[in-house]
């Protein structure tokens, strides 16, 4: 994606303190971009990511605005987004056990947060929003992916009625080793000395990188029409062979404990279910869900369908897509800046 369209523009990171957060800004930090704004309601973290930016990137440091607010108060939204041209809608509760015990507080932020934010992006006049959701919203089974399919849901039905203002959705699996995945635990178990601590060594999960979550959102802004979820074709691994891949980069001895299920957890995850499926658009690199723009008019229905099925997929889960190796599991972790930068420390340890 050209970065010419963000030119002088204005973007709002709503959970902008997060690792997708700062992986924007990285992103954006050699463009002509106006001003991006990070919005959260951490504001240790904000401290933290302002002098970062301010000590590695003075010269960008001015264009990076911070607001403290929640998106659950539509009030601190509002104030945040004056004059925005784009938003990216990262907010989020997101840990499947904390959503599980607490589940109206998973809707607060991901359901109700997001009309907050949709409905004063609209009333504002921002020209385009994406907002960032999960493969766990494709046939939820817990708190977390419940609330963030209906999150899917609400977005949707806004780009139905909002004429002025783009709205649409990315979904995408694990990413390795942001805030609150398992690598870094992992990584911090090796260096404690503990066993490496596994639900189920065969789950499924997919595999991407930080990186590739900011290349598909820029993707899904760059081509998606309003109501569109956009998904990217990733590759899959199981969460033994994470494990183990961890223990072999860092030549550690630690064993692999398996511990059972978490609450709320599944064995693979669906990117893509079967219904959505039926009118999916295989991009190449990524697949592209129109929004069903029928309206409430059903009578006409009874004799005339969605049509024929636009893909063979059946349904893409982790356990359907490609299955990395060990050694590809190895491959992809040693690309990551955090484990580079987790092993250099490692192997200069006293």
């Amino acid at each position: 994606m050209a970065s010419e369209e963000f030119a002088g523009k204005t973007l709002l990171v709503t959970g902008g303190t997060g690792s997708f957060g700062h992986a924007i800004v990285d992103r954006f930090l050699n463009t002509e971009i106006g001003e991006i704004r990070v919005f959260s309601r951490d504001e240790a973290k904000q401290d933290a990511m302002r002098h970062l930016y301010q000590h590695a990137h003075p010269e960008m440091s001015g264009r990076i605005k911070f607001y403290i607010g929640d998106v659950r108060d539509v009030n601190s939204v509002r104030d945040a987004m004056t004059d925005v041209d784009y938003v990216f809608h990262a907010a989020a509760l997101k840990q499947v056990p904390s959503c599980e015990f607490f589940p109206m507080e998973a809707v607060k932020t991901n359901v109700l947060g997001t009309e907050n934010v949709l409905a004063v992006a609209i009333r504002a006049g921002v020209q385009k929003v994406v907002c960032l959701s999960t493969d766990k919203a494709a046939y939820p089974i817990n708190a977390m992916g419940t609330s963030k399919a209906m999150m899917e849901k609400v977005f949707i039905a806004k780009s139905r009625s909002a004429e002025s203002t783009m709205i649409c959705g990315t979904r995408y699996g694990n990413v390795l080793c942001s805030r609150g995945s398992v690598v870094p635990l992992f990584v911090e178990q090796v260096k404690a000395g503990q066993p490496l601590t596994v639900t189920d060594p065969a789950m499924t999960r997919f595999i991407m990188t930080l990186e590739e979550a900011v290349e598909l959102v820029l993707y899904a802004f760059a081509h998606a029409e309003s109501g569109d979820i956009f998904v990217q074709k990733a590759p899959a691994s199981t969460v033994g062979d994470l494990a183990q891949a961890v223990l072999e980069i860092f030549e550690a001895p630690n064993e692999i404990k398996t511990i059972g299920i978490r609450h709320g957890e599944k064995s693979y995850e669906t990117l893509l279910t079967l219904e959505e499926c039926l009118g999916a658009i295989d991009l190449g690199g990524y697949y592209r869900v129109p929004a069903d723009k029928r309206d409430l008019n059903y009578d006409k229905y009874f004799t005339e369908g969605m049509g024929a099925r636009s893909m063979q997929l059946q349904e893409y889960t982790s356990q359907s897509t490609e299955q990395l190796s060990l050694p590809q599991v190895k491959e992809k972790l040693l690309a990551v800046p955090y484990m580079q930068d987790e092993l250099a420390r490692w192997r200069s340890r006293s």
